[in-house]
């Protein structure tokens, strides 16, 4: 786990990017410790008070030569809202990078991104250093439209191994990211899988890649209001190392995690094996 820093990040570029922003921020210190899978906690319009809690984010892009670090968010509350409406030359409070990182291949390997909207913002630094190290990737984007997708081009700039599905047909393959899956891990021959996006979607994914034996990592999306590990409102069940199932906390022992450790159909709930269950039910 990197150890993160607080800044005050001037604002280089805000502009919109499909049915999402792209923000880019200026923050000496932070670039050169991003890793793929990183996130970075930013406060937004603090000024009254009312928004006390910092906004978590996905690392786009790092860049130490230039200093910034670049997040992709979509307006979904008051927080967003009021982060899309700052301008360039504004200041906002950052801590980064965050979290743990995608586990990344030590040699050449064959692997497959998968995301849902702009669940693909962490993928493509990972995809950077995949091909740097001589392996190759394939990616499958989907999202329930196709103005919710992200990034197309900069997938296809990787390789022409790219699948695209849509919920209602508007782009690309009609279906769930999912239907094309299996096919095309056995195409590229993928010796691992990544995935990124909603809970539901990386449970099928996870599913797949189990009944495939394929390894697979996955990038959760679960809130997070402190993003250091303080409040425990992030917590998962994830099986460990020794086979005990434990509530971990995404933001400091993930958010990437082993996609065959996580209890999915669990998240929500106190498995009565848990370790610590009994303890939690006599409170």
């Amino acid at each position: 786990m990197a150890h993160p820093v607080q800044r005050q990040a001037e604002i280089v570029e805000l502009s919109p990017v499909g049915a999402y922003h792209r923000l880019v921020l200026r923050a000496e210190g932070i670039a050169e410790r991003v890793l793929p899978g990183h996130f970075a906690a930013l406060a937004v319009d603090r000024a009254d008070g009312s928004l006390l809690l910092r906004r978590p984010f996905f690392i786009h892009r790092a860049d130490p030569a230039q200093a910034t670090i670049e997040v992709v968010f979509a307006e979904a509350g008051r927080g967003t809202r009021a982060l899309a409406r700052q301008r360039v030359g504004d200041v906002v409070d950052v801590v980064a990078p965050l979290g743990n990182a995608f586990a990344i291949p030590t040699g050449p390997a064959s692997a497959l991104m998968v995301a849902g909207g702009y669940g693909s913002v962490p993928l493509f630094g990972l995809a950077e250093r995949i091909t740097e190290q001589g392996g190759s990737v394939g990616f499958i984007l989907g999202a329930p439209t196709a103005d919710r997708l992200f990034s197309i081009e900069q997938a296809r700039a990787f390789t022409p191994d790219v699948l695209v599905t849509t919920d209602d047909g508007s782009y690309g393959i009609r279906g769930q990211i999912t239907l094309p899956l299996t096919e095309a891990m056995r195409a590229i021959e993928a010796g691992v899988v990544y995935a990124s996006g909603p809970t539901g979607m990386l449970r099928a994914v996870a599913e797949v890649c189990a009944r495939e034996g394929v390894r697979c990592f996955t990038a959760v999306e679960q809130a997070m209001a402190c993003g250091v590990g303080v409040c425990m409102t992030c917590v998962l069940p994830v099986v460990g190392e020794d086979g005990v199932s434990r509530m971990v906390r995404s933001c400091v022992d993930g958010p990437c995690f082993d996609g065959s450790r996580v209890r999915w159909e669990d998240i929500g709930a106190v498995p009565p094996d848990l370790e610590g269950a009994a303890a939690m039910g006599e409170r």
